[in-house]
Formats: C-alpha cells, sequence, structure tokens
C-alpha cells in the first residue's frame, strides 16, 4: 500500500504576494520569513494616532533588527518588507494570493477586521487566521459565503523562522483543494512541517504541549523539585528541547503561556476533558504574572539573570535565590538505557526524580491517548507537532510503542487505578485490543492509527511530497533509509558512493559529525573518478546535519605524535589535491548542505561546482578557534575570489575585494543563515537555497542533472592577481592596532598575520599572478608553522577535551 493517501489534483497556487495583518510579534516575524524565502509580503497595522500613518508597522520592522535569535536571514532585509495600515491601504490586498491575520487572540476584533477587509479580497486569494486556539468555525461565520471556502486557520508556531510546525485548520465550509494548495505552499515554500488539526481548543501541539507543561509543573509541586533541576531532567536527557520546561515557558512568554491555559480553562469542561482539573493556572505562575516577571522578554520569570549568575524564582520567599542545581545522575545514566527498560527503572525508582520522570511520561501517554480522537487525524499528526512544536525527539506515541506497546500500556492503566493518575478516565478500548494491539502500536507500514476512523491511514499523497525523497519518518512507518537505498557503488567506514538513478554519485559522509579524515578524502576522490567513466554528476549529500563540521583534527594527532609535522604536511596536501580535484572534475560536483559547513567542510562547499543549501545552515571557516589556519584551499578560495571579484568591476586594487573574506577567516566569522554566508562570500548568487530540510537532496540531484546535460565544463586553471607585501603591511598595520588596544592576543595576531600572507600572496609585488597551487603550498607551510606551535597545541587539545574554543 501507498504511504501516502491519495488525494485530488489541485491547479498549481501560486503565491506572487502576501498580506499579513498586525504587525505584533508574530505578524511581523511571519513577515520576516517570507521576505527570507523571498516571498513579497506587505505588513499591515491600524494607523498611528501620532506621526506617519505606518508607524506601527515601522516600528515593528526595525525591531526585528534587534531581535536575538534574527527572524531575518540578513538584518538588512527588513526593508524589503512593504509597509502598510487598514485605512489608506486596503486596496493592496487585491495584489495578495494569501492574507494571514496575526492580530492579537480576540475574537471581536478579528471578526470586525474580517468585515473591513473583505470588499478587497481577491477572489482567488487564501485567508488565514494565525491563531493558536480560537474557533476557525466561528471566525469563519463573520465572512461573506464567497471567502468561506477559501478561509482556513494556519498556527506558526514562534520564532516563526525556526519552528518547523505549522497546523492547518479547516472549518465545514473550507474547500478540500485550499487546504491541499496551502500545504503546499507552505511546505515547500516556507520549509515547515504541516500537521492538519481538528478545530478543537488549542489544535494538537499546544493541546498536546501545553497540558504536559501544567501536568509537569503539577508533578513539580507533588514531588517538591526545583526549576533548575526540572530543566535538567526533561531537556534533552528526556530527548527535549534543551531548554526543559520552566526555560522554554520564559522564552515563549509567561503571558502568552497563561493565554492559551486561559483557552483551555474557557472552552473544556470536565465533561468534555477529562483532565479539566489539572488546568488551573499554578500558583508559581499566578505570582509572577502579578510581579510583571513575563520571562525573557522582561528578562525575568522562572529565571532572572544577574551578570553571569543566573538565579531561580521561589515561591515561597518571592524572591530569586541562586540556581544552576542538577538532577541526580543516576537518572541521566537510566534515561540513556533502552526504552523499555529506562520506562520500567523509573516507574520502579525510589527518589522523587525518577518518580517524577515515569509519572510526567504516564501523564503524556494518558492524555494522547484519551484525546487522539477528538484532536487529531492520526497519531501521526500528534507525534509530528510534538517534534515540530515542542522539540522533543519522539512523540508520546513513539516513545510509548518503542518501548513495548501493551507493557506500558498496562502500567499506565495500573496507575490510572491506583489513583496516581491526573485523571481516573482509563485508556480507551483500542489500546488494548484490536489492530492496535495486534501490531504493538499505532505506527505501521500501513500508516498510523486514526482513533475517530477505527484504522491505520496512510501518510496524505501531494506533489509536493515527491520532492521528499527521504522524509522525517516515526519509529514505526515504512519509509526509505538514505543509508540502505539506491545501488551502492562502494561503501566503508568512512563514506558510502551510491546512486538512485544510475545518473548521479551521491557521496554520503559517515565519521562522527561528518567529520572529513583522509579516508573521507579518498572516498570523494574516487566519486570523481566513478562519475566522470560512467555517470553525470556527483552530489555530496550525507543525509542528515551537519553537512560537515570541519577535518578530522583527531586522525591528524596520532600521524604528528609518530611522524612529526611532515606527516601532517603530507596529510594536507592530499586534502588540497582532493578539493583541487572536485574543482576540476570533469562533472560538476554539487554539495548539499544542511547544518554546519565549518573549516574543511566549508572548504568542500566552496571547491564544488555549485552548492544547493538549506536555509538554516551555518558556513564559515572557524580554524582559528583552534589556532590553526585553513588548510584545505580555504585560504586560496579567498584570494581568488577577491581577484574574481576585483575583475568584475573597474578597480585595478584587488585589497578592497579581498577584506571581507580575510576578517571571515581571521575572525572566524560563520553565516548565521544560507542567506548571510552568501553575503560573507561562501555561497555565490547561482547558488540555490532551499526552505525545507527534505527536499535538498532532490533539488541538488536536478541541479547536477541540469549542469550535465546544460554542457557544463570544469573553468580553466588561471593565474590571477593578489595584493601582495603591500596589502600584507596595510592588514598587519590593523592587526596591531587590534593587538595593543587589547581586542586580539599575541597567538591571535601571529594567526590572523600567517593568514594575511597568504590571501595576499606572500612577499610578491601588488598585481603579481599566481595560481590555486601557489596559494596552497603557502597554506601548508602556515598550518605546519602553527600545528608546532604550543599555543595552538593547547587549543587543539582544549577543544578536543570540552568541545569549547580556548583562548590564548
Amino acid at each position: 500500500m501507498s504511504r501516502f493517501i491519495e488525494t485530488r489534483a489541485t491547479a498549481r497556487f501560486q503565491v506572487k504576494k502576501v498580506a499579513v495583518l498586525g504587525a505584533g510579534v508574530m505578524g511581523a516575524q511571519i513577515a520576516a520569513h517570507l521576505v527570507n524565502v523571498k516571498v513579497p509580503v506587505v505588513l499591515f497595522d491600524l494607523p498611528a494616532k501620532e506621526g506617519p500613518k505606518n508607524g506601527i508597522v515601522t516600528k515593528a520592522v526595525e525591531g526585528l533588527k534587534k531581535l536575538k535569535p534574527s527572524p531575518l536571514g540578513v538584518a538588512d532585509d527588513a526593508g524589503l518588507i512593504g509597509q502598510a495600515n487598514y485605512e489608506e491601504h486596503l486596496e493592496q490586498l487585491r495584489d495578495c494570493d494569501l492574507i494571514i491575520e496575526a492580530i492579537a487572540e480576540r475574537m471581536d476584533w478579528k471578526l470586525d477586521l474580517y468585515k473591513k477587509i473583505a470588499p478587497f479580497v481577491n477572489p482567488n486569494a487564501i485567508v488565514a487566521s494565525n491563531t493558536s486556539g480560537l474557533s476557525i468555525t466561528k471566525l469563519s461565520e463573520a465572512l461573506p459565503e464567497a471567502i468561506k471556502p477559501r478561509f482556513c486557520g494556519i498556527h506558526f508556531f514562534n520564532p516563526p523562522r525556526y519552528m518547523t510546525l505549522v497546523e492547518l485548520i479547516n472549518t465545514p465550509t473550507t474547500a478540500p483543494e485550499v487546504l491541499d494548495q496551502l500545504e503546499a505552499f507552505v511546505t515547500s515554500g516556507l520549509g515547515k512541517g504541516v500537521v492538519r488539526a481538528h478545530d478543537t481548543p488549542n489544535f494538537v501541539a499546544n493541546r498536546v504541549g501545553i497540558a504536559g507543561m501544567l501536568a509537569t509543573m503539577k508533578e513539580v509541586e507533588n514531588f517538591d523539585l526545583t526549576f533548575d533541576v526540572v530543566d535538567d531532567l526533561t531537556g534533552k536527557k528526556l530527548g527535549r528541547a534543551s531548554s526543559g520546561t520552566f526555560r522554554t515557558a520564559d522564552v515563549v512568554g509567561l503571558d502568552t503561556m497563561t493565554h492559551v491555559i486561559k483557552t483551555l480553562q474557557d472552552n473544556l469542561s470536565i465533561e468534555t476533558d477529562p483532565f479539566y482539573e489539572s488546568f488551573g493556572t499554578p500558583a508559581v505562575l499566578k505570582k509572577l504574572l502579578e510581579l510583571g516577571n513575563l520571562g525573557q522578554k522582561t528578562k525575568a520569570g522562572f529565571y532572572k539573570k544577574v551578570g553571569r549568575d543566573v538565579l531561580r524564582f521561589d515561591l515561597d520567599g518571592e524572591e530569586y535565590v541562586p540556581g544552576g542545581q542538577k538532577a541526580d545522575e543516576v537518572y541521566g545514566r537510566m534515561l540513556k538505557k533502552p526504552a523499555a527498560e529506562r520506562l520500567k527503572l523509573l516507574r520502579n525508582a525510589e527518589g522523587p526524580q525518577g518518580q517524577f520522570l515515569w509519572a510526567i511520561l504516564r501523564n503524556g501517554f494518558h492524555y494522547a491517548a484519551v484525546h487522539l480522537a477528538t484532536i487529531a487525524e492520526s497519531a501521526r499528526d500528534v507525534d509530528q507537532a510534538m517534534r515540530w512544536g515542542f522539540g522533543m525527539k519522539q512523540g508520546p506515541f513513539e516513545l510509548w510503542q518503542e518501548a513495548g506497546w501493551l507493557e506500558v500500556a498496562k502500567m499506565v492503566q495500573e496507575d490510572i487505578d491506583a489513583g496516581k493518575a491526573l485523571s481516573k478516565a482509563p485508556l480507551p478500548e483500542w489500546v488494548f485490543k484490536g489492530p492496535v494491539a495486534e501490531a504493538c502500536g499505532v505506527h505501521t507500514v500501513e500508516g498510523s492509527w486514526s482513533a475517530s476512523a477505527g484504522k491505520f491511514i496512510p501518510r496524505r499523497q501531494l506533489p509536493v511530497y515527491e520532492r521528499q525523497l527521504f522524509p522525517e519518518a516515526l519509529l514505526g512507518e515504512s519509509l526509505p533509509d538514505f543509508k540502505t537505498a539506491g545501488k551502492t557503488l562502494h561503501e566503508d567506514d568512512s563514506i558510502r558512493l551510491w546512486t538512485l538513478d544510475d545518473e548521479v554519485v551521491i557521496a554520503s559522509i559517515k565519521t562522527k559529525m561528518h567529520a572529513i579524515s583522509p579516508d573521507v578524502a579518498e572516498g570523494l576522490a574516487m566519486a570523481v573518478d566513478i562519475a566522470e567513466k560512467d555517470f553525470q554528476a556527483v552530489v555530496v549529500w550525507s543525509g542528515d546535519e551537519p553537512f560537515s563540521a570541519g577535518a578530522d583534527l583527531q586522525a591528524m594527532l596520532p600521524a604528528f605524535m609518530i611522524a612529526g609535522v611532515s606527516a601532517v604536511e603530507g596529510a594536507e596536501q592530499e586534502l588540497q589535491n582532493t578539493m583541487l580535484r572536485l574543482r576540476y572534475a570533469g562533472v560538476p560536483v554539487v554539495s548539499a548542505i544542511r547544518g554546519l559547513a565549518l573549516g574543511g567542510g566549508c572548504e568542500l562547499a566552496v571547491h564544488s561546482a555549485r552548492r544547493v543549501v538549506h536555509m538554516e545552515s551555518y558556513i564559515g571557516l572557524v580554524e582559528v578557534g583552534v589556532g590553526l589556519v585553513p588548510g584545505a584551499g580555504g585560504l586560496a578560495y579567498i584570494a581568488r575570489r577577491a581577484a574574481e571579484n576585483m575583475a568584475q568591476s573597474t578597480s585595478k586594487d584587488v585589497l578592497p575585494f579581498l577584506t571581507e573574506g580575510f576578517s571571515a577567516a581571521a575572525m572566524a566569522k560563520v553565516g548565521t543563515s544560507a542567506l548571510e554566508s552568501r553575503k560573507l562570500g561562501f555561497l555565490l548568487d547561482s547558488d540555490v537555497i532551499v526552505p525545507h530540510k527534505d527536499e535538498l537532496l532532490f533539488v541538488a540531484l536536478n541541479e547536477a542533472k541540469a549542469m550535465a546535460r546544460g554542457g557544463w565544463r570544469a573553468p580553466h586553471k588561471r593565474l590571477f592577481p593578489v595584493a601582495g607585501r603591500s596589502g600584507i603591511a596595510t592588514i598587519k598595520a590593523q592587526l596591531v592596532n587590534m593587538r595593543d588596544g587589547g581586542f586580539i592576543s599575541a597567538h591571535d595576531f601571529h594567526i590572523a598575520s600567517l593568514i594575511a600572507g597568504v590571501v595576499c600572496g606572500g612577499d610578491v609585488d601588488a598585481g603579481a599572478l599566481v595560481s590555486e597551487e601557489y596559494l596552497m603550498a603557502m597554506e601548508r607551510k602556515a598550518f605546519c608553522s602553527l600545528i608546532e606551535h604550543p599555543k595552538t597545541q593547547e587549543r587543539i587539545l582544549g577543544m578536543l577535551n570540552t568541545g569549547k574554543p580556548v583562548r590564548n
């Protein structure tokens, strides 16, 4: 059976322009993300009472530049957001294919705005409300009959640029093809993971997630644990977001969280939700709201930072006290055990921390099972919503299934019967009898369990999902696995060379953090050899993050200890030769980049014929952090690009074109988005930026084939001009000022001087012509001189031992 649900064919929905109504926190950030993915957008709000009418929007757009983490890939792109107000500019709505309403969570305000905009809505436009819990059906009732079929809910999670989840919610009058069209745009155009939610209070993720947070807070009181210990237990150790429970609440905003809680309180009852008695606002939350401590936005919430110290709130004393307490290590060890063993150990734990962990997991299983039939189409939606919206490694049903479906179900039901659970409601009958019990879980090769339909439902089949060759899978699903897919051409412990179509060789690095070792370099060269003989192109894609965290320093150290610097120089030369092999290959080499591409990973990328890059990729030459210089052609690349950029101008002086590249290498700058990496020079305008991580391979393969079929040939090897000794002198004069001013250490000065020497071409006249091989020889010499330096060795050992850079 297909892993997707068959759906109707729909005409392509083109989004040429979007209007976002409401310039608050969410509206402005949604507009920012639309700019990131090159969608023209106009942001609306009320006319300002004083000054320019667009004053409210202008202030919001300016505020985007200051937010951390940045909602914009490049801060200057804030200027691309159109500004408008409801009094003067409603005519602009006629040009918009999608209108996203994102004003405050007030039903009356939203209904009033709908009446105001209705006459100006494009006949084919989709209108969607970004609400975290209001009834979409009730909102639709204020709309004219002509707009109702094209109206739905769209719930972005905060911050919209970084959070994967977007929930789409239909009404009884929403045309089915409208959700299909919007899902395709949100998935491929915005790079999001879509979950379709039923129109119930707080939809799927917040319904399960906020109920879970409330249950956690209740269990914290039961077991008398502190916030910092709970966050240590409920963060990465539990396979959840590193911020844990209370830090997450601070980031979200305690006022926002309270609003979501109130939605549950106002729209549910003990008759509609047997867990309703657990939805009371916790006393500590009430007190913090009373004090105006709303979390990160007010610099105080459950936590408060004073200097370098992080304090936690103490309800008894109504004051902040020293924080930083950690959980007992025994529970960290328990949480590393296989799922079945882990849950049994926690359930039988004698200490309060273990009992607390079992309680919150049990409550999560219980709540998700009881409500599955009413809040979501299938268990898949719940698990994906918790992964994408709350940063969980596994959703509740996945963990339950992995630990042994019936065994866990019996443990949960025993606790319910014993009065230990938050509700007396029994687990639904489908948990113990029928298809789920027989399949030992809710996720199967046929699909995921729908409690409302009483059967397993496969994934939706929309054309957009054909672009995801290896979509993110849930435990128990039967989806293609990139580690075994296709035809293997060569495989060892370091790399797999394979093909899906006998046209393109895919090179997948297998080392830890996809570090580039000598064996990896050999494998990449082999990929080119194989492709030149029998294929059209090479795509370097490793399936998951990171693209590559850099050269494998640990693999280099034994050779250095045995044979000294000569062994390192030989290894560096082989790596440089591999980079040149990729650059001048007889077939196009495309790097498909996701996550980190640092150091050697960056050098691999820049020596490829083209780069296809996921939006949230972080690219840079960071060798300075371990006291080294780029040694696999990174500095030669900077010098060459400067010369190429100069050639496109009327200037005859290469130094001004070298400044950005030198600074990037000397200061270990990393682009914090693909857009910023392009600005730093690590990506070119011809490179492709892909919003959705799971579309990366599809786009890279098509780019590689198009290049090959278009008659692609490797560039000519050319000599190019360098800045020479005068350029070195100019840069070093600035470095002296930084050193003498205490901005950099003496060793930083030494490293930066070596970088200047290489990128300027050494002791030659300005404008002298050099080759890549000449500069790479200088790179090797600088690299090897540093690896023998005691200060560099301190930095390398510090990084290997702690993972953090040493400043010496």
